[in-house]
């Protein structure tokens, strides 16, 4: 989709049209993902079409999504897109994460999928 968006083969600003059209056969490859995790992976797809993100981000992107969450106490992890991170504290009964924000006091609850594990070091 990149290349063909390189070569303009029409003269409108097809950029939309093929980064639209990567968003829609990343969405069908990727359908076994949450919901929330295929909406990640199909922006990635989006914005390296368009030119807008390098190959690497993106592959590096799509196995960051692809994980299993797998979440154990004590494990490090941030939100899809990075904007908080934090310490899991506990598992609850019907799998859902506790987990508390770097810096904060209080605890946040959400689903394994709208985390990701973040990497040490």
């Amino acid at each position: 989709m990149r290349s063909f968006h390189r070569k303009a083969p029409f003269l409108f600003f097809n950029g939309n049209t093929f980064a639209e059209i990567a968003r829609t056969l990343t969405d069908a490859l990727f359908a076994e993902f949450p919901r929330g995790r295929r909406r990640e992976a199909a922006s990635l797809a989006a914005h390296y079409v368009a030119g807008v993100l390098e190959r690497e981000p993106v592959v590096h992107g799509i196995v960051a999504l692809a994980q299993a969450a797998n979440f154990t106490p004590g494990d490090s992890v941030k939100t899809l897109k990075g904007s908080l991170s934090g310490i899991v504290r506990k598992i609850l009964p019907d799998g859902r994460i506790v987990w508390r924000p770097d810096g904060q006091s209080a605890d946040l609850t959400a689903l394994p999928e709208s985390l990701l594990r973040r990497k040490k070091g």
